[in-house]
Order: C-alpha cells, then sequence, then structure tokens
C-alpha cells in the first residue's frame, strides 16, 4: 500500500476542460475516475483568467456537482485560481488573457470564495500590481494559500508577498517570456527564495530535464514539489482539445500546442507519468519521487490522502 497522488494543479482531463462554461456532472465525474485509474485520488480543480461573471459561475457549477457526487466532493478536496491577477505582459501572461486581468480586489475573491463554497485553497497571483500585499495579507488570514506565478515582479514586490504570507511559487521557470535578461529576471529571483515553495512540471517540455535538475538542486530541501499543469488533452488520445476560449492540438510528442501560435498552453502529462520523470531525470528514486507528488504536496496544504494498491 502507498499514498495515492495529489496534484495541485488540474486545468481538465480525459477530455473534460474544467475551463469551459458548460461541464456537466458526467464530464466531472469522467475526469475524476480517470484520474483515479492514473493514481490521483486527490487534486485541486484549477480555473484560469477569465471575466468574473464566468469564473463565478465556474465555481457555483462546480460546487454543484460535488455537493451531489461523493466521489468528486472527495476527490476534488479544494479549489486553485490561477488569475486574474497576474501579470498581462507578454510572455508573463502566458495561455491566460490578458485583457481580464486588473489589480486584485479582495470583495472580487470574496464573491469568487463565496461561490466556490470557501474552498478556494490555493489562490496564484503577481505581486506587482499595486496594493497585492494588503489583498496577499487578507487571502491569508482567510486560510487561503498564495502562490507567485505569471509574475514579472521585483525583489521589493517580492518582499513584500513573502511578509504577507505568500508560501509558494506557480510553475516556476514558466509563465515568463522565452527571451529575457539571462541574470535579473524573475524565475532567478523567485528561485533564489529559500521562503518559498516551488512548483515545477516535469514533463520534459516545460523545462528541459538539464534545466528541472538545476532548478530541483536550487531549493533547500522540502522547498520543491510537482505538478503536471495539465488539461483536457491529459488521459485522452492525441488530437485537438480545448482550454476555455483556446483550441490546442496534440500529437505523437504530447506537446500542447496553440495552433498559428508560439508556446503551449497547459501540458498532457499525468500524475503518475509525472513521478516516473521524477525519479529517472532527478535520481530520486522511486518512493521520494512519488513523496514530492504526494504526500509531501499534501502535508503543505493539511490534506490527507488514501491508501492505494501499487
Amino acid at each position: 500500500m502507498h499514498s495515492s497522488l495529489f496534484d495541485i494543479q488540474i486545468n481538465g482531463f480525459a477530455g473534460v476542460d474544467f475551463q469551459s462554461t458548460d461541464f456537466t456532472a458526467a464530464d466531472v465525474r469522467h475526469a475524476v475516475d480517470a484520474l483515479a485509474k492514473h493514481q490521483t485520488l486527490r487534486f485541486f480543480p484549477t480555473f484560469i483568467t477569465d471575466t468574473m461573471e464566468r469564473l463565478e459561475a465556474k465555481f457555483a457549477r462546480f460546487e454543484e456537482i460535488r455537493r451531489q457526487d461523493a466521489v468528486v466532493r472527495e476527490a476534488a478536496c479544494g479549489y486553485h485560481l490561477e488569475g486574474p491577477w497576474l501579470s498581462p505582459e507578454p510572455g508573463f501572461c502566458g495561455a491566460h488573457n490578458p485583457k481580464y486581468m486588473g489589480a486584485p480586489n479582495y470583495a472580487d475573491f470574496q464573491r469568487l470564495q463565496s461561490a466556490a463554497g470557501g474552498n478556494i485553497r490555493l489562490l496564484t497571483v503577481a505581486p506587482e500590481w499595486p496594493g497585492s500585499a494588503e489583498f496577499i495579507r487578507k487571502v491569508v488570514a482567510d486560510g487561503v494559500a498564495v502562490s507567485l506565478g505569471h509574475t514579472d515582479a521585483n525583489d521589493a514586490a517580492i518582499d513584500a508577498a513573502v511578509e504577507a504570507g505568500a508560501r509558494f511559487c506557480t510553475h516556476l521557470g514558466n509563465g515568463a517570456p522565452k527571451i529575457m535578461n539571462r541574470h535579473d529576471n524573475v524565475t532567478q529571483r523567485l528561485l533564489a527564495r529559500d521562503e518559498l515553495i516551488a512548483f515545477f512540471i516535469p514533463d520534459g517540455i516545460h523545462l528541459p530535464p538539464s534545466v528541472l535538475k538545476n532548478f530541483y538542486r536550487a531549493k533547500p530541501e522540502g522547498r520543491a514539489l510537482f505538478t503536471t499543469d495539465c488539461m483536457s488533452a491529459a488521459g485522452a488520445p492525441n488530437g485537438t482539445y480545448r482550454i476555455g476560449e483556446i483550441e490546442v492540438y496534440v500529437n505523437s510528442d504530447r506537446i500542447v500546442r496553440q495552433p498559428g501560435g508560439e508556446g503551449f498552453a497547459g501540458s498532457a502529462l499525468t500524475p503518475d507519468e509525472g513521478v516516473t520523470n521524477v525519479a529517472r531525470w532527478l535520481g530520486t528514486g522511486d518512493e521520494m519521487a512519488r513523496a514530492l507528488f504526494s504526500t509531501d504536496v499534501a502535508d503543505a496544504f493539511g490534506i490527507r490522502l488514501p491508501q492505494i494498491h501499487p
């Protein structure tokens, strides 16, 4: 027996897009059952940047499904809100639509948290927005963990965010332009912050294995964890999929490409594949790799994981 896997950033799975405005109870249960086949019995459904109205409707829809289905309720044990308080600058915004972004607003967060039944457990923000430190302080006081991501924050803004209670970095090394100053850049600034636990995506695409190895080594013990940041193509065949307003396609190399665009939008990695990659590329051994994708992550959020058979 060993612990099931736990992923804090699931944007969709097995053909189901959580960013859609019309996912059904059957869709969500299908995604939950498919994740279970990949040893993942707990996860945070993740909603990315959108209008407040659509985000509110998606949280309310998912909460109603959780109320009706005990299996979904246990598996989807909290939400991750990634946006809309991120950097709208090219490269830093990633696949998020910058037209919906702006400075954080606590009343808007409370509105979304109400729709989510109080179950938003993790929030990703860019701390360079005016008022971010006070906003982070209020959200943390509500018991929500704050992560820094899709940001070009300077050291002063990062200092203020950490002092206000920010604890994590969202998919560190990504959500940034391809070309930056080789030394003075936000990836290096955040990587150097021992106070912050960094999440990395071990798909070999978001971070080449050699980069992943260097980044992992740069963090103190216990300050590096893993996520898939997967979308609807994960656990599904090659083909065309959506992540919100964006149509993407996945072929045999399993890169989630935006047609006619550069870069990618999320991953097609499954959590169990992530464990295999961590063990192979970082030389952690199977037991530690599994912990970094299960109990170590769950412990950071006070979540207990069920046991499963090997």
